[in-house]
């Protein structure tokens, strides 16, 4: 089943609230998650492990460097979703 951008930015914006504390109403498509949400790392690791469980796609690890913005995230899970 293939998600579409709002219901997997919606959950995203869940995901990254619970993982890193970054209010979700400050979750936008062109957000880095480093620069502007402040994810270090090992949250980003979070939330790519929820991200897959939640939308039953797999984020290859060489992937993961590629997904810079929450945009970059998202398109990458819908793509993988299809």
């Amino acid at each position: 089943m293939a998600l579409n951008e709002a219901d997997v930015l919606a959950g995203l914006k869940e995901i990254v609230e619970e993982v890193a504390g970054v209010p979700a109403a400050s979750i936008e498509m062109g957000k880095s998650f480093t620069e502007d949400l402040d994810v270090d790392s090992l949250s980003m690791v979070e939330v790519v492990v929820a991200a897959e469980e939640r939308f039953g796609v797999k984020i290859p690890d060489d992937q993961v460097s590629e997904l810079a913005t929450v945009g970059d995230a998202v398109n990458f899970i819908v793509k993988a979703s299809a």
